[in-house]
């Protein structure tokens, strides 16, 4: 008997109580493993996720957790032959499996790399600006966002065992939340090597990741009001999640990845000769063949202008007629078989469905040549491409979750938009067209429709990632059928996670609340300039008030003919006086700006390493000859770099005039030593 997999939970791993259900070689159909939950206690999963898991993460800042996926992602890249391997049994060939394993891990950099630059090194965010709530500035609000002390659970389709998980697992462990993961049984096995791999390594504090290998059970009824579910798979079970009570009535998240009735647009402009023809081609036989299909972002209706249908079927024929199926660990095999006869079933009849009102223009529905692998046992489909008239139901009604797609004709952009529509909400559509007019007319008809949208000409074509690859800097969801959810986006996935609280205070407390100097606040001055202070010594509100500088109208002139700009306002006096803004010469915001700089500057060497930037610079009030200005610098945000021996300060700048008005406002960005001799 194969190997039955365990579960991880509690903290240790945990064999079921019976022998399992066997798993399938998806080729062979041998045996590759068991899989059963019998007698997990699930319950005891969820009270050591929040009370042990939760609290760990939450100890840590956004930067450390950051620090810990990329560790678990140079872990798995040390393995990730061995899960190659064990990804054949699958169904995957090279291609596939790179698009899950290493998507997977990619998907792990990337979230580590955009955590550590775009999140604080801190255990809380803030979200916008400061609000001024009364008329003297000492009551005021802001949005911040918080860990919650719940649990995510992942509930994960057969098709991405590996690349589904970590997708999941990335942004809720950078919010805070420890995973309870259930994936899919048919691929299982991968996952659950997956689990192994990273908990052996103990890079995770304890809690952080647990595993259900088999049926969840009862694993809902124990989530509460601060828990959230994320679910990839079908529309129907979708729904039953969607009806549980704990979800209807008892504040449990839920965010759904279900059924997708993705489209590919060929543009009107286009013709056979365009290179966006074969680019379009191309991207729908790639779609219908990486995972053999299986993919929930796959091409399944492929809308074509009318007087392009028959030379679109001839091309797809031609192309996909050189792609082997069979068994995967072959090199020669171009696509794989299903991950199970119950997916081969399922797809056959989806198939037949669709002949209701289509016909098969290519392929063979009931079989096909297969290389290597068992025709019988495994669970081979080759690919079918069906052609149907724009008035048919089903195309936009069964999705077949194979290598299946169905031509459909239009007669002009505004059918193609109504078209693809039909299919209620969508993962992503990609329109191939070189002409501008034809792109926005069908892209803004298609956003209200899907999450994502490809638009692919000759231009982008040799970097587009295609239409079937979401990215984790990219929004994966979509609306309606599609199921409503949002997944990845970069660090929007976070914050979907984390809770957004309206804080109202004065500005002192604020400012402690958040660690971040709010307007207003009290201010830090001392003999010490704070550019002579490290990383150690230097604390929120530490500021300087610098001396008065005079600008006269010869450094007006200076700065227009050292830098070239001699922009009438500051140079003709005439049309300056005409200006209603102005109404004589100023001098420029970045004279302004450059002389303040030499205001605050301390120019010895010392803990200040270098300026790095300025954030929201904004001119307020024109600053005329004779005008006198001074700068308040005042630390507002200090943030070290847990791999460097210096930290980023952030500094808020106000320059005044000799009324005391603000004329310009900025933040300073610098690099400061942790410690200085």
């Amino acid at each position: 008997m194969a190997t039955l997999l365990e579960s991880y939970a509690a903290g240790r791993w945990i064999r079921a109580e019976d022998e399992g259900e066997p798993l399938l070689d998806a080729a062979t159909g041998e045996e590759v493993a068991r899989i059963s939950s019998r007698g997990l206690d699930v319950a005891a999963m969820v009270r050591h996720a929040r009370d042990v898991g939760g609290p760990a993460i939450r100890a840590l800042t956004f930067h450390q957790r950051a620090a810990l996926l990329k560790a678990v992602a140079k872990h798995l890249t040390g393995v990730k032959d061995e899960l190659t391997t064990l990804s054949a049994h699958t169904g995957a060939t090279a291609r596939d499996t790179a698009v899950d394993v290493d998507g997977g891990i990619g998907t792990l950099f990337s979230y580590a790399s955009r955590g550590t630059r775009e999140l604080p090194n801190d255990t809380i965010v803030l979200d916008g600006g400061v609000e001024q709530l009364g008329k003297g500035g000492t009551f005021v609000g802001r949005h911040v966002y918080t860990s919650r002390p719940g649990v995510a659970v992942q509930i994960n389709a057969f098709n991405f065992p590996v690349w589904g998980m970590l997708e999941k697992l990335a942004p809720a462990f950078l919010a805070g939340l420890p995973t309870i993961v259930k994936p899919a049984s048919q691929t299982a096995y991968l996952t659950e090597l997956t689990v192994r791999h990273i908990l052996g390594s103990g890079l995770l504090p304890a809690g952080a990741l647990q595993l259900i290998s088999g049926s969840a059970g009862n694993l809902l009824d124990e989530l509460t009001v601060q828990d959230s579910i994320a679910f990839t798979g079908s529309a129907h079970t979708a729904g039953i999640l969607r009806r549980h009570p704990n979800v209807v009535d008892g504040g449990v998240r839920l965010g759904v990845e279900a059924d997708s009735l993705n489209c590919s647009i060929l543009g009107p402009d286009v013709r056979p000769d365009d290179p966006e023809f074969d680019l379009f081609v191309k991207g729908v036989v790639t779609e219908m063949t990486v995972k053999a299909g299986q993919k929930c972002t796959a091409i399944r209706r492929v809308l074509v202008p009318s007087g392009l249908r028959d030379a679109v079927i001839e091309a797809l024929g031609a192309r996909l007629s050189r792609i082997t199926v069979g068994d995967p660990r072959n090199p020669d095999v171009r696509m794989g078989p299903l991950a199970s006869l119950g997916q081969r079933d399922e797809v056959r009849k989806a198939v037949e469905a669709l002949r209701a009102g289509a016909d098969v223009v290519f392929g063979d529905p009931d079989g096909g040549t297969v290389l290597d692998g068992d025709p019988e046992r495994g669970a081979f489909v080759t690919p079918l491409v069906l052609r149907a008239a724009s008035g048919a139901p089903e195309p936009h009604d069964i999705e077949p979750f194979g290598p299946v797609s169905t031509v459909l004709a239009y007669a002009d952009v505004d059918e193609a938009v109504t078209l693809a529509a039909r299919g209620r909400g969508s993962l992503v559509a990609s329109v191939v067209t070189h002409d501008p007019d034809v792109a926005r007319s069908v892209v803004l008809g298609l956003a209200p429709w899907h999450g994502r949208v490809l638009v692919l000409d000759r231009d982008d074509a040799a970097e587009s990632t295609g239409h079937g690859s979401p990215l984790p800097t990219l929004v994966h969801g979509g609306p309606g059928r599609a199921g409503g959810g949002e997944e990845l986006g970069g660090i929007r996935a976070v914050l979907g996670h984390l809770q957004r609280t309206a804080v109202q205070a004065s500005p002192d407390l604020l400012t402690a609340i958040t660690g971040r100097w709010t307007t207003g606040a009290a201010r830090r001055e001392s003999d010490v300039h704070p550019f002579r202070k490290s990383l150690a010594d230097l604390r929120i509100g530490d500021a300087i008030r610098s001396a008065r500088r005079t600008i006269s109208l010869g450094d007006i002139e200076h700065f227009a003919e050292f830098t070239g700009d001699t922009f009438y306002a500051h140079t003709d006096a005439e049309a300056a006086a005409r200006n209603p803004l102005f109404g004589g010469i100023v001098a420029h915001g970045y004279l302004v700006v450059s002389l303040a700089a030499g205001l605050f500057v301390e120019p010895s060497p010392g803990p200040v390493l270098a300026n790095f930037g300025v954030d929201n610079l904004r001119f307020l009030t024109p600053v005329k000859a004779g005008d006198s200005i001074a700068v308040t610098l005042t630390v507002t945000q200090i943030t070290p770099r847990n791999t460097a021996d210096y930290g980023e300060v952030r500094w808020d700048a106000l320059v005044t005039n000799q009324d005391d008005k603000p004329v310009a406002t900025y933040d300073v960005l610098t690099l400061v030593a942790k410690e200085w001799p």
